[in-house]
C-alpha cells in the first residue's frame, strides 16, 4: 500500500485528502491547522475529515522542528503531499519521502507563484486560472509540473466563486495524476519561471480602494476580496465604507469631473471613476450595517461625495 504524510487545509485540502483516501493511500500522519475563530471559514474541516476516518492528526505551530521532521521519517512515507497548508515546508521535510514531495497550488504555474494566487489573478483581471500539482523545492512553487487543470474566471466571479472552482480542479488533477505517481509513470515538466510571476501575501488593509484606478480595476479588487474575505473599503467624510459588491455599469457618468465621486441615483449607489466609467455598488455598508441609498446617514447625505 502507498503511504503518505499529508499537510492540508482549506477546501483544496478537504477534497484532496478525500481523493487520497478514495484511491487507497494510507495517510500515516495528517498535519493541518487549528481553526481560527476570527476567520470567516467558508471551507470544510480537514481536521474533522481526518478524525472521521481515524487518522492521526497534528496541528503544530512550527512544523519545521527537528522533532516533527523525525516523526515524519518514522512514518516512512512514499510521498509527501501539501494541499493548501499555510506553512512553508523547509528542506529537511522534502527529503523525508522516498518517492517525492508534491504540492497543489491554486494557479496555472508558473503564473501566480506565492501567496493568495486566486486573489491576485482576479485583481489583475485574468480570465482563467487553475490548479497545478508539482514537485516541491526549497524555492516556493518552483518544482517540476506533474499536471494542471484550468478554470474560467467570469467577469463578476468573486474569490469565493473561483476558489471553489480551483478546489474542484485540484481534485480532478490529483484523481488522474495519483495512479501514475504510484506506478512511477507520471511525467514532470520543468517550469520556466521566467514566464511566470510571484506575489506575496495579502492583508485586510490591502482592500483599501485606490480611486486613481479605473472602474474595471476597482471592480476587480472588490470581487477579489469580497466576503467571506475581509472586503474592499474606502473612507468618506471620516467614515469607513465597505464596498462589498459592484458591477461595471454601461451608463455614462453623472458627474463629469477629474475626481471620482460617490452618489445615490435611481435607488442605487454609484461611483463615477477617473476613466469616465461608473460602478454600480450593489452592497455598501458602514460599521457592518447595510447603507441604503434612500436612507443615507448624515455623513453621506451631501452628494456627490469625492472619493480619494
Amino acid at each position: 500500500m502507498t503511504r503518505a504524510v499529508v499537510f492540508a487545509y482549506s477546501e483544496v485540502g478537504v477534497r484532496c485528502v478525500r481523493e487520497l483516501l478514495a484511491q487507497g493511500v494510507e495517510i500515516s500522519i495528517l498535519f493541518t491547522h487549528a481553526d481560527d475563530p476570527g476567520e470567516s471559514r467558508w471551507f470544510g474541516s480537514v481536521k474533522q475529515l481526518a478524525l472521521d476516518h481515524g487518522l492521526r492528526v497534528e496541528t503544530p505551530d512550527d512544523i519545521n522542528t527537528p522533532q516533527w521532521v523525525a516523526e515524519g521519517r518514522r512514518a516512512n512515507p512514499d510521498f509527501l503531499f501539501s494541499f493548501y497548508y499555510r506553512y512553508m515546508l523547509k528542506a529537511p521535510w522534502l527529503e523525508v519521502p522516498r518517492r517525492g514531495a508534491l504540492n497543489m497550488h491554486g494557479s496555472l504555474l508558473p503564473k501566480y507563484r506565492g501567496r493568495a494566487p486566486v486573489h491576485w489573478a482576479i485583481i489583475h483581471g485574468e480570465s482563467v486560472t487553475g490548479a497545478s500539482l508539482h514537485y516541491m523545492l526549497d524555492k516556493p512553487d518552483a518544482g517540476a509540473l506533474v499536471d494542471q487543470q484550468s478554470v474560467p474566471i467570469l467577469e463578476n466571479d468573486t474569490a469565493l466563486d473561483v476558489s471553489i472552482k480551483v478546489a474542484e480542479a485540484a481534485q480532478e488533477v490529483l484523481s488522474r495524476s495519483l495512479p501514475k505517481l504510484i506506478l512511477g509513470t507520471a511525467d514532470a515538466q520543468t517550469l520556466d519561471l521566467s514566464k511566470g510571476s510571484y506575489f506575496g501575501r495579502r492583508r485586510p488593509e490591502d482592500g483599501r480602494i485606490d480611486w486613481r484606478q479605473g472602474a474595471r480595476a476597482v471592480h476587480n479588487l472588490v470581487r477579489a476580496v469580497a466576503p467571506p474575505f475581509p472586503g474592499a473599503f474606502t473612507e468618506v467624510n471620516r467614515c469607513r465604507l465597505s464596498v462589498l459588491e459592484t458591477r461595471v455599469d454601461d451608463q455614462p457618468v453623472r458627474h463629469a469631473a477629474d475626481a471620482p465621486c460617490l452618489y445615490a441615483a435611481d435607488d442605487a449607489w454609484y461611483a463615477d471613476c477617473v476613466d469616465g466609467r461608473r460602478l454600480k455598488i450593489l452592497k455598501l455598508a458602514m460599521d457592518q450595517a447595510p447603507v441604503a441609498p434612500n436612507t443615507a446617514p448624515p455623513a453621506l447625505s451631501n452628494q456627490p461625495l469625492v472619493l480619494a
